[in-house]
């Protein structure tokens, strides 16, 4: 019996409507405790979420706060405070510690001219409005995850951010003197001299290093320094030339500033998702202006957080190139005694207990318990998201949500042992949930919902385990399994068979999680089964796992996925006349290699951003030390072009496959793509048009490799509904 599909446009663009509404949590604060004049203790909680407007084609954030009465040890009430506030040009904001002030970096535009400012809030008016812009101490501020940040001081008297460096005035060799400075007298001599020094001619077209995708035009950040009293900025001195900091925070008793430094020599790499570049933690003293290194020189770190005594700063490390998401060691490094220890080692293979290892490149700005003893952070185990405490002394390591039904799980924030979490399902939208770390040795956490969502009855969701046959094992790393999440819709009739979209994640060394998913839960809604492949090489599986793919691209991952496929076929009620392969970035890669490599199994595709051909990427993209690595290479930044390693690149591409394809192949490009060039799409465009194979391009200007922008993500995905249904002959 054939399945009943939804393919009426209208239809779709109705289902699409109803589930973008569901918004998701990007923040959430804990103000101080209050004690009211009955004795009670309650605490603010302050969150921001973000959700999509269709009609203004933008993602809207929004705040709302809540109530939580406590003892110290539980919630004994909770609720909304109020309703949701949109809120407008806010790119960075910060509570101080006691909670009696509030910091804000805005962006606002003035007649046609963007500038940013800096506030202070304090009770129930704004104190301070720092014209960033016209100060001229600096460049734009970082508001983004790997560089920014907005830190007050211990003492509340000073603000920390970074920004880009101020960059000399320049002009053309040709340009005339001003004519209102020209008819001047000598008077005014000194003014010439000045603007003359400030601006220096035939630099106007220097070419500025950036990092990389989504930090277009950050090239040189600095460390400034607010005094909130005098209303003085400064950028910091002592950070080597060579360092570009960020995520800096300031040291005990505010003697000076702690923060990673990455080497931008002899170039700048992309830094989105590649915690991989060579880094360390720095401190500069206030007092005198040194630069002290205190982790290792030869690493990669991020994420460094203070603990609460002020005693011990946690981080993360990782390896210089080789995959760019890996295990990471959790690190400790102790302030007084000066001493760096390992609280988590990389984890080769799953631990008895289950733990997989760490697998993330950004610890939870508040992360540490009231104690100072036990760290907590959300990392995949598999294919779910767990939250897990480590203990800093033994390093034993726990779940707090084992077991859970909920797949994935975030923690937003911890304040005095009170957890504020994100929690989701790909069958339930994203829910607020608040409860108290349980005492070391207890995992039971007794959570109470703020948000709570309903889970979606029509959406089926479970985990598949694989194994690869004999003739597929990775003879270096044997033994290794990977998973799925397979969806489907709930209500299906006895004997019918739905059709099947194969989903390959990109990254490679990504993962999917049994998270809430948009696109994935509207497309189960319309009828389709979804098979999400978390292949060899996937992050979560242990470092064995991320290993095992390096020099085996378009191989060890393009069977695992076709097996999983072939498996899933005999196991459930699939139209195997109706399954279609959808991939983004190395899913694209993925994608196009299945329908070259198996001709005649996959009914209609759809690469987003798709890596076609390592060779030709190599020269324009951001991270070429990925081309390499992927390719079973090592990289160094004074590689030439070796033929040898080109032909192996080329093979090991999707593009070599291209004469086999009969697939119809939908491609979606952004034009701002960085990371994976549009270029690499209008190849495999010109391919397939030669060979006379159906195919299309959607073309998405000031769109980068995410797609992400609305207007992009809701057409590409209508587009996408369409194809598949069209060629799947629904």
């Amino acid at each position: 019996m054939e399945s009943q599909v939804i393919t009426n446009p209208e239809e779709i663009t109705t289902l699409y409507r109803e589930h973008s509404r569901f918004p998701s949590l990007s923040k959430a604060c804990v103000g101080p405790v209050i004690t009211s004049q009955y004795g009670g203790k309650y605490s603010n909680i302050y969150t921001e979420w973000s959700q999509r407007d269709l009609e203004r084609n933008e993602n809207v954030k929004f705040c709302r706060q809540y109530i939580a009465f406590h003892d110290d040890k539980s919630i004994v009430y909770s609720g909304p405070s109020g309703n949701c506030t949109e809120i407008k040009g806010e790119l960075l904001s910060r509570d101080s510690p006691s909670g009696a002030m509030k910091a804000v970096i805005r962006e606002c535009s003035n007649k046609g001219e963007e500038k940013q400012f800096l506030e202070i809030w304090s009770k129930n008016c704004k104190v301070k409005s720092i014209n960033l812009t016209g100060l001229k101490k600096h460049g734009k501020v970082f508001d983004d995850d790997q560089f920014g940040c907005l830190v007050w001081s211990h003492s509340e008297t000073h603000l920390l951010y970074v920004a880009e460096k101020k960059r000399p005035k320049t002009c053309s060799f040709f340009e005339t003197e001003s004519p209102e400075l020209s008819g001047l007298g000598d008077e005014v001599e000194t003014l010439k001299a000045d603007k003359k020094d400030s601006v220096i001619k035939g630099e106007q077209f220097v070419f500025y290093e950036d990092w990389g995708e989504t930090l277009v035009n950050k090239s040189a950040p600095v460390l400034c320094v607010l005094d909130v009293e005098s209303n003085n900025i400064s950028v910091l001195e002592g950070v080597p030339e060579n360092i570009s900091p960020g995520q800096a925070f300031w040291a005990a008793n505010d003697t000076g500033v702690v923060f990673v430094g990455w080497r931008h020599e002899p170039f700048r790499l992309g830094l989105k998702h590649c915690p991989n570049r060579r880094s360390s933690l720095f401190y500069v003293d206030l007092s005198g202006g040194k630069c002290e290194q205190l982790s290792s020189d030869t690493k990669a770190v991020c994420s460094p957080r203070l603990s609460p005594d002020q005693c011990r700063i946690v981080y993360l490390e990782c390896g210089v190139f080789g995959p760019h998401q890996q295990c990471s060691r959790l690190c400790m490094y102790d302030w007084y005694t000066k001493t760096t220890s390992t609280v988590v080692d990389i984890v080769s293979r799953p631990r008895e207990d289950g733990f997989t290892g760490i697998y993330t490149s950004s610890l939870p700005g508040f992360c540490w318990s009231a104690d100072s003893q036990r760290v907590l952070l959300n990392s995949p185990q598999r294919s779910r998201k767990e939250l897990l405490v480590v203990d800093i002394n033994t390093g034993a390591v726990e779940s707090l949500t084992a077991g859970s039904s909920m797949g994935s799980w975030t923690l937003l924030t911890i304040d005095r042992d009170l957890m504020v979490v994100s929690c989701s399902s790909p069958n339930c939208p994203p829910s607020l949930k608040l409860g108290f770390l349980p005492p070391a040795g207890s995992e039971a956490v007794s959570w109470v919902s703020l948000e709570e969502s309903e889970p979606i009855p029509e959406i089926e969701w479970r985990v598949l385990t694989f194994t690869s046959p004999l003739e597929q094992e990775n003879q270096t790393y044997p033994g290794l399994s990977y998973e799925a999440l397979f969806l489907k819709p709930a209500k299906a009739k006895e004997g019918e068979k739905l059709p099947l979209i194969v989903i390959p994640h990109g990254g490679p060394h990504s993962v999917f999680v049994a998270e809430w998913l948009l696109s994935q839960a509207v497309l189960c809604k319309m009828g389709f089964a979804l098979l999400l492949v978390n292949y060899r090489g996937s992050i979560g599986f242990g470092q064995d796992s991320v290993l095992s793919l390096p020099g085996n691209v378009g191989d060890q991952d393009v069977k695992d996925v076709q097996y999983s496929v072939e498996s899933v076929l005999k196991t459930e009620s699939l139209d195997e006349q109706k399954v279609a392969v959808s991939g983004g970035s190395h899913g694209g890669f993925l994608a196009c290699h299945l329908i070259g490599q198996y001709p005649e199994f996959y009914k209609a595709c759809v690469a987003r951003n798709p890596v076609i051909n390592l060779a030709s990427m190599i020269g324009s993209t951001d991270i070429p030390d990925w081309c390499m690595v992927e390719a079973g290479f090592d990289y160094s930044t004074d590689a030439l072009p070796d033929p040898a390693v080109w032909e192996q690149m080329l093979n090991k591409s999707p593009i070599r496959h291209a004469p086999k394809v009969k697939t119809p192949v939908l491609l979606t490009l952004g034009e701002d793509d960085k990371r994976v060039p549009s270029k690499q799409g209008i190849e495999y465009y010109r391919a397939l048009k030669a060979l006379g194979v159906p195919v299309r391009l959607l073309w998405y200007p000031g769109n980068n490799h995410s797609l992400s922008k609305v207007d992009a993500e809701s057409d590409g995905f209508m587009n996408i509904a369409l194809w598949i249904s069209q060629h799947l002959k629904l």
